[in-house]
């Protein structure tokens, strides 16, 4: 195990042995401990840092802006004169102009980037000659961004169907003005394009300044104005954003302070052969994207499954997430999708063509398919997230799956009514391949269930081993701590740190006051004050409250860490990848349950029920000290768990639960704890002393049974279609459906008239078709004819047979 471990171990460590013996400022070794203080995250609340720490190793406000660019943001702590010229550089590759204010605080300006994710930021004060100061910057897709950091198309879907039957007139957008500090502003318009051979070297994608909407005009917030098609050829560009920006600089100036619109379809800016005939327009476009898809490598073999059901959907959190273009609890405002209340997408890309997948949901919680509905799951050629290395088609964030998939959605089904074309390139993926995770769970003080059901608690007091992989060298670790406010002795799981394959390291850990959640990226601690969704090195961490977060990797492992009552439950899902490769306190994942716990020795429990020879067993996988990943950041971290053996033997737990009838608390414990579980809840609230605590045991318990339940595979028996000249009744495929068959006027069936989707997988009766009435005596004499010529041939045969044998007897009898 300690091979696999080393890359993470090497991200985490490298600058703690690099000490440097004589230096004693930050300058140029931001990340590293020096012999005399340290310039590492964790040197402020150790009180180690070198007393010029903050003006080389910087931070930023806000820390995040659009992919877009044009982000204004303060270096904070660092400081400049007015003679600084402020150089910005962004992922070791672009420059932007900077500034110092009139209170002597330097500023960046964001630029346009390809790319989304924390990318390095490194700051000049000398025009560029040196770049001493470092730090990081937060690149967003424009989905995600927060509506308060950009300029809103106003109705948004007019500006998109502008030209097109009955739509028309004045088109209005906002702003807020501090997101442009400036008096007078320009509108301008950029449009986006990929060029060269798709999925060659030279296949390139650029934004480039067409023509500006308005000049000097006053910064009051919005803007209102009449669409006239394009002049110049710019019509031409169908994709694009409208940024608001100073009017001190030319027309088109890259990398100044802006608010971007959203990318989105140019309809209000196309050629008058568009407003004249939108949807012969169209249909054009929508041919020519046909021609082109059908030169293209095909992506859906190498695409995930959708789950079958909403709840799988939502359950299967390492592998999907929540679209934000059609989310049932932001109220279903699913424009692509009519019909679906909720949509999931894939969140890896895959991993040749970079495609995506994307599942949506009715209101019965089954996937809708579009073969039966233009609302239905698409997969996409290039993923809507983007994904690493990012830069160029098809892995661009939001603009190479506007190009591939959008536009063309457009074409044939929004501005014309031939879906037929885009579906026969964008087909749903139903079920039949789809496998659900399986989970694993830790909670209360601590207890366990295992991936394969096993349950038992651990009251060890260290570090641990929950889940180790071979296969993908995924690692997650727990630390546990003495319960407060009892004097028995009991722990609880108080940080969760994990890695994968090639990843970054990501910590959960409970705050101080046990109030809220707090996340490490690489022994940093992030903020998510401003978005709740990062991308990081191989791994991506969502967080949309202080008490929930879930980190997903690239292997398809999911982690959710909530906090309930002031304790933390840790969720693992893993794919069927990982099936027999885990190892740990969470078993190993085979669907066998007698092995699940083994010791890191490779010895077996003998007996399940012995809370002694358990705790032997939770003891052996004690985290090593040089393969320990989490972040010691204060004295007590030090003290307790960095520089002592990572199990503490001298700690004893209770093992068993007092039963004393004149404990106050017991018959409050038999109020709050009943039915499966209650042993845990019982546990936490008789030996933790904390009816909160017992409370959330039975809440986490309960969440795991329905993640369960919400997990557990169902049959499918796959889309069938109607018959040609007739229709069918009902859209779910699952076992129990039922699916009724009728012919148009002019028709009758042949075939079952309903057939149920059975437990074997498979449909019941016949395939239905429609036949016109005249063709069934031809259709029945046919059949009869047949069969009669069938007996002839098959009675000849058999004859003939008998008399060759008959002749070979006669021939050995003269023999």
């Amino acid at each position: 195990m300690m091979g696999r471990l080393t890359a993470a171990i090497f991200v985490l460590l490298v600058s703690c042995v690099c000490k440097t013996s004589g230096v004693t400022g930050c300058e140029g070794y931001c990340g590293r401990a020096l012999s005399s203080c340290s310039c590492q995250p964790t040197c402020a609340s150790l009180k180690t840092c070198c007393a010029d720490y903050k003006e080389y190793c910087v931070s930023t406000l806000p820390y995040s802006g659009t992919i877009l660019g044009g982000t204004d943001f303060v270096v904070l702590d660092a400081t400049f004169n007015a003679s600084s010229e402020v150089v910005c550089r962004f992922d070791n590759s672009t420059d932007t102009v900077g500034y110092v204010d009139d209170t002597g605080r330097g500023h960046c300006i964001s630029p346009t980037l390809y790319e989304t994710g924390w990318v390095s930021l490194k700051i000049s004060s000398d025009n560029g000659t040196t770049f001493n100061r470092v730090g990081s910057w937060l690149s967003v897709h424009t989905g995600k961004l927060d509506s308060k950091f950009k300029a809103i198309l106003v109705n948004s879907t007019k500006w998109q169907y502008y030209g097109t039957p009955n739509v028309g007139g004045s088109l209005e957008m906002t702003w807020d003005i501090s997101l442009v500090g400036a008096d007078r502003v320009n509108i301008e318009l950029w449009g986006y394009t990929e060029t060269g051979e798709p999925y060659s070297d030279n296949w390139q994608g650029r934004w480039e300044y067409l023509y500006s909407l308005a000049k000097d005009q006053p910064n009051n917030g919005s803007f209102r104005f009449v669409p006239q098609p394009a002049a110049n050829g710019f019509s031409s560009w169908e994709l694009g954003s409208v940024r608001v920006s100073p009017s001190t600089y030319p027309d088109g100036t890259w990398n100044v302070q802006a608010a971007w619109t959203e990318d989105h379809a140019l309809a209000w800016h196309l050629e008058e052969k568009f407003r004249l005939d939108s949807a012969g327009w169209a249909l054009e476009k929508c041919l020519a994207w046909d021609q082109l898809e059908e030169k293209l490598p095909n992506f859906l073999d190498e695409i995930i499954d959708c789950p079958c059901t909403l709840a799988q959907a939502r359950a299967d959190t390492g592998r999907f997430h929540t679209d934000y273009g059609c989310d049932i609890e932001k109220g279903s405002v699913c424009t692509y999708h009519p019909g679906s209340v909720h949509c999931v997408r894939a969140i890896q890309a895959s991993p040749k063509y970079a495609a995506g997948q994307q599942c949506c949901y009715d209101k019965t919680g089954v996937q809708v398919l579009t073969e039966d509905s233009i609302g239905g799951s698409t997969p996409d050629r290039a993923h809507d997230w983007g994904s690493p290395p990012f830069k160029k088609p098809p892995r661009i964030p939001g603009l190479s799956h506007w190009i591939y998939d959008v536009l063309s959605f457009y074409y044939c089904c929004l501005w014309s009514d031939n879906c037929n074309y885009y579906f026969k390139h964008r087909p749903s993926s139903d079920c039949r391949r789809y496998q659900s995770p399986s989970s694993a769970v830790v909670f209360g003080d601590p207890h366990f269930i295992t991936f394969d059901g096993v349950s038992y608690s651990f009251n060890g007091k260290g570090e641990y081993t929950l889940v180790t992989s071979e296969e993908t060298q995924l690692v997650i670790q727990g630390r546990t701590e003495p319960v407060e406010g009892t004097t028995l002795n009991a722990t609880t799981l108080t940080s969760v740190v994990m890695t994968d394959l090639y990843s970054d390291v990501i910590e959960v850990r409970l705050a101080s006051g046990h109030n809220s959640l707090e996340v490490l990226h690489n022994q940093r601690t992030l903020s998510f004050s401003e978005q709740s969704w990062m991308d990081f090195r191989g791994v991506f961490v969502f967080c949309p409250t202080s008490t929930n977060v879930t980190v997903m990797f690239g292997s398809g492992a999911g982690v959710e860490v909530r906090l309930r009552e002031g304790t933390m439950t840790t969720t693992v899902l893993l794919p069927e990848e990982f099936k027999n490769s885990t190892l740990g306190l969470l078993g190993t994942m085979n669907g066998d349950a007698k092995d699940d716990l083994l010791s890191s020795s490779g010895q077996l429990v003998q007996d399940y029920s012995s809370p002694e020879e358990v705790f032997e067993f939770g003891a052996s996988w004690a985290v090593l000290n040089k393969s320990a990943l989490f972040t010691y950041d204060s004295d007590y971290l030090l003290n307790e768990y960095k520089f002592v053996p990572r199990h503490d033997d001298t700690f004893i737990p209770q093992f068993t639960v007092p039963e004393n009838p004149d404990d106050p608390l017991a018959n409050l414990t038999a109020e709050i704890c009943s039915g499966e579980g209650s042993q845990f809840c019982r546990y936490d609230i008789l030996v933790g002393r904390s009816p909160q605590m017992g409370n959330a045991t039975r809440v986490s318990f309960q969440s795991h049974v329905t993640l369960m339940n919400d997990l557990k595979p169902v049959v499918t028996c796959g889309w069938v279609s109607p018959p040609t000249n007739g229709a069918k009744e009902g859209t779910t495929y699952l076992r129990g459906a039922v699916v009724k068959f009728s012919c148009d006027d002019g028709y009758i069936l042949k075939g079952s008239a309903e057939r149920t989707c059975q437990n074997s997988g498979q449909w019941s009766g016949e395939e239905a078709t429609c036949v016109t009435p005249s063709k069934i005596p031809g259709i029945v004499a046919g059949s009869v004819i047949g069969a009669v010529t069938l007996i002839i041939i098959i009675t000849t045969l058999v004859l003939h047979s008998r008399n060759r044998k008959g002749t070979v007897q006669d021939s050995n009898l003269i023999i």
